[in-house]
């Protein structure tokens, strides 16, 4: 249930109220009974919990996954001797 402000029109006593979407606006203030009026509030934002949400998540599973992709790193395609070069063991992108 979300939290509402209010605040007495007469008085300025100011308090919160926890409540259903559905019920209608409180009316009365608590304090000396005359009018109030809901606040508006930007309320908090959206709150992620759990890891996975964010570029720079610090979890475990962030550090697995990361320590996953480090040891899939291929090594370089041996390739075969290039043919035109005196040399043995150049590689066949030699620019001879």
């Amino acid at each position: 249930m979300p939290t509402y402000e209010y605040k007495c029109k007469s008085c300025s006593h100011a308090f919160e109220v926890f409540q259903a979407m559905s019920e209608p606006p409180l009316k009365e203030c608590p304090k000396c009974g005359k009018e109030v009026r809901r606040l508006i509030f930007g309320g908090t934002g959206v709150i992620f919990k759990g890891s996975g949400f964010y570029v720079n998540d610090k979890s475990k599973t962030a550090k697995t996954r990361a320590d996953k992709t480090e040891t899939k790193q291929e090594s370089p395609p041996q390739s075969s001797p290039c043919s035109e070069c005196p040399q043995k063991g150049v590689s066949a992108s030699c620019p001879v």
